[in-house]
């Protein structure tokens, strides 16, 4: 049965489409996911199912008396009460008929059971309140904010004095014990950790209710839904599985209907190549065929496939760099800690040029410290640390704090590069999505997303070897995350960055530094590899100390992953070369044109570029015969 039914709805607000001919449904039970570029229409779509928006045409169906929920319903002012006890008030009713319960306990022992109305409002409630969840409502209100982070003490802190992200957190932990038999998430893991985000995962997946759910974070679609829809240029897209399922069945739809669509059109040429040759008879009877044969066009358009148009996505790739030398890092005996709390202690570790090390750990349990740290921001309190020779470092911050001013995204960038001419920097905009009016924008006026983008400009003009990123994805939508993966996977240089995003700690990272307590501890690998071994670790202290014994399994494995990593980047380095290949003959072939040599701005641009793939392709070589070695 239908909980919720889309049929061709159609939403515009003055001359701009948001949605068109959008059809879906949702049944009980059903856990989807809802994907698309930043402005596609998704925060709109979940304002039409919560009835807040009408559509301009098409129809809403609605299963009878519905309960849907969402943050919002649940937002946390500035309220006096405690993070707890602003979470009980979701058991409201069920807290009224404990109370309720009590009283007619006090009134049965002062009658000595004597009362039958008693005794059966007695029944009654105590069936109610069972029923309800009474008996564990306290123990699932506990678990809930210990699962969303919440500590013991800042159970007890009042909501007023909690921060922006920690309101988000308990409403969310509010609307999931609200139980709604539709659940609307728009990006609930944006607050949380990777330890809550894991948590609140296996709290959705076994949730009884019907969810839909907008995230960037494809790690955790691909844990907790198991259909994906996606919004993009105003239609809706749907199929079943999960986020990885959907990108191949995206990819595969699009390759038939991309042949299906040539076909026909193919016929389409064929035929109106007849219908001019009829045109040139100039007989009757040429005519009545010519009508036939354009019905017979208009019949193949009808069933031709429709090709999703391509968005508009940011052109991001980062140029050869400066080699360092061999050792990039080197950290020993770091420490720090405040107001006599230790954040961390004894940290040591290298980095070696080309690693791409990654931390992860709880919120707050120093990982954006200890990357302030090495770059000079705050003082240790105790080791050192050097970089190598030939390291320069960039640095993208997490909150982009110091890009929150009045300057135009033109002059952001023209007063960090000087030596770009305004046309230079109009068309590095272009290719980072700022176009027209946009570059005019104020940047303390941009969204999170669009800061984020001219963050990355301005790192990659910088031109560092060793990135120093923090949180880079959190304001990117899933294509901006892959498209920033890509780049990275081919990047130069060395990588230390702090995420939550698994998925991105998956592709990149050849080893992880985890954040245990007050130490660190380095894993080879990816986020999956570490995961395996923090398992391995936690059955391991289960079982006696006399059965530990060396774990010939793990080094077996890491030497496989090392295998593994060298073969993967082989491939990669090979792709690329063939790629440059391919870049430089394009090059060649634009600049052998007549039009080329007459615009002198032009030919030297393409011949800056024909000489940083000459550069790129002399460092892949080498690093090719190293690797094939």
């Amino acid at each position: 049965m239908s909980l919720l039914n889309f049929q061709n709805v159609c939403l515009s607000f003055s001359d701009k489409e948001v949605l068109r001919n959008v059809s879906f449904s949702v049944e009980k039970g059903d856990k989807i996911g809802l994907i698309g570029s930043n402005g596609s229409g998704k925060t709109t779509l979940f304002r039409l199912v919560t009835g807040d928006l009408e559509p301009t045409d098409g129809k809403i169906f609605v299963s009878g008396l519905l309960k849907i929920g969402n943050v919002e319903q649940h937002a946390c002012g500035d309220s006096d009460k405690t993070v707890y006890e602003e979470l009980l008030t979701v058991f409201r009713p069920l807290m009224d008929v404990e109370r309720q319960l009590e009283d007619v306990h006090r009134k049965v022992e002062l009658t000595s059971g004597k009362v039958p109305e008693y005794l059966h409002l007695q029944d009654e409630l105590t069936t109610a309140f069972q029923n309800g969840g009474g008996l564990t409502y306290v123990s699932r209100a506990h678990s809930t904010l210990a699962g969303l982070g919440f500590t013991p003490a800042e159970e007890h802190l009042p909501v007023s004095a909690l921060s922006g992200g920690q309101r988000t957190k308990l409403a969310l932990g509010k609307l999931l014990l609200s139980e709604p038999e539709l659940m609307l998430l728009d990006e609930p893991t944006n607050h949380l950790d990777i330890t809550s985000t894991e948590w609140l995962e296996d709290f959705l997946s076994k949730y009884a209710g019907a969810l839909l759910v907008v995230s960037h974070d494809r790690y955790f679609l691909d844990k907790v839904t198991s259909k994906t829809m996606e919004l993009t240029a105003c239609r809706l897209y749907a199929a079943p599985g999960s986020y990885s399922t959907y990108v191949k069945t995206k990819a595969l739809r699009y390759e038939t209907d991309k042949r299906e669509y040539e076909k026909g059109m193919l016929e389409i040429k064929r035929i109106e190549k007849m219908i001019e040759q009829q045109k040139q008879f100039n007989q009757e009877r040429n005519y009545v065929t010519i009508a036939s044969k354009e019905k017979q066009i208009e019949r193949i358009r009808a069933t031709l496939p429709e090709l999703p148009p391509k968005e508009k996505e940011m052109r991001l790739r980062f140029p050869p760099v400066l080699r360092s030398g061999d050792e990039v890092l080197h950290v020993e005996n770091l420490s720090k800690g405040y107001d006599g709390k230790t954040l961390f202690s004894d940290v040591e570790f290298d980095m070696r040029r080309g690693d791409r090390v990654f931390l992860l750990g709880p919120n707050g349990c120093g990982k954006t410290t200890l990357l302030n740290i090495l770059l000079g921001k705050i003082t240790p309190d105790g080791g050192f640390w050097r970089f190598g020779q030939n390291v320069r470092v960039g640095y993208f911050e997490q909150t982009q704090r110091e890009m929150m001013h009045d300057k135009s995204v033109l002059y952001e960038i023209y007063d960090a590069f000087p030596s770009l001419t305004v046309p230079e920097i109009r068309s590095l905009l272009a290719a980072f999505l700022f176009r027209g009016e946009d570059i005019e924008k104020n940047m303390a006026t941009l969204s999170g997303g669009e800061r984020a983008r001219v963050a990355l400009l301005k790192l990659i003009l910088s031109a560092p070897n060793l990135l120093v990123l923090d949180e880079p994805t959190n304001h990117l939508d899933v294509t901006s995350r892959e498209i920033l993966e890509e780049a990275l996977s081919t990047f130069e240089g060395t990588i230390l960055c702090v995420s939550h995003d698994r998925y991105f700690v998956n592709r990149l990272a050849t080893k992880v530094l985890s954040f245990r307590g007050t130490r660190v501890q380095a894993i080879e690998g990816n986020y999956d590899d570490y995961a395996a071994l923090l398992q391995t670790d936690k059955t391991a202290d289960k079982k006696p100390a006399a059965e530990k014994k060396p774990n010939a399994y793990v080094q077996r494995k890491e030497a496989e992953r090392a295998e593994r990593l060298r073969r993967s980047r082989l491939k990669k380095v090979e792709e690329r070369l063939g790629a440059i290949e391919q870049e430089k003959s394009e090059i060649e072939t634009a600049l052998a044109l007549p039009e080329t040599a007459a615009d002198y701005e032009k030919v030297l641009y393409l011949t800056q570029e024909l000489s940083a793939l000459d550069k790129e392709r002399e460092a892949l070589e080498e690093e090719w015969l190293t690797l094939s070695e």
